[in-house]
């Protein structure tokens, strides 16, 4: 349980520095320049990854179950899924309608895979990891919120109704693979109700 509190703490944590600490990435852009930060910030991130990725691995193997959630709210999280890799499909594309009405699809994808995945698994480790997620997911959307009315950050301007549906048509076959091979070949869990 450990390497996973570890894990977390790293690898959320660098993903709120510019929350708890607004002038520390530009410090360091100013001692490691611009690609240095972002060399260094990529290595450490992906470590930290690794190590989150390792300690739930482990800590799934020993921790206990807080809650069981009954089986039909797999349905909801099977479901909650699917729209959580279209906004994260969206994210990734020039904006369209859902990059514009949602403001930060790629957070609301994270808050929303988070939220589904609580429904639906119980164990320490699970509830520890998805709570944590889901934390920061509303952390980082207060504080995009407060960057755009002080003007230190602009929306994506809208550019095509097209991407929403790339983001759907993408976003289905994403979640379809995931559903049904992926999740279970790379987690060890089948999302699938039985």
């Amino acid at each position: 349980m450990t390497l996973l509190i570890v894990g977390i703490i790293l690898f959320l944590g660098l993903h709120l520095v510019r929350v708890f600490a607004p002038g520390f990435r530009q410090s360091m852009i100013s001692t490691l320049g611009a690609n240095g930060w972002r060399a260094t910030y990529s290595i450490v991130s992906i470590l930290a990854l690794v190590l989150l990725i390792y300690g739930f691995g482990q800590a799934r193997q020993v921790t206990g179950v807080l809650y069981t959630p009954p089986v039909w709210m797999a349905h909801i999280t099977i479901t909650l899924m699917l729209i959580a890799v279209i906004c994260l499909v969206a994210s990734l594309l020039p904006a369209g309608h859902i990059a514009v009405r949602t403001k930060h699809p790629m957070v609301l994808s994270v808050k929303i895979w988070a939220f589904a995945h609580l429904l639906a698994n119980g164990e320490t480790s699970s509830v520890l990891l998805f709570t944590a997620f889901l934390a920061w997911g509303v952390i980082l959307r207060i504080s995009l919120k407060r960057r755009e009315r002080a003007g230190e950050i602009t929306l994506r301007p809208f550019v095509s109704a097209k991407y929403d549906l790339y983001a759907v048509i993408i976003g289905v076959i994403a979640w379809t693979l995931i559903t049904f091979k992926l999740h279970e070949l790379l987690i060890g869990v089948s999302p699938l109700v039985m």
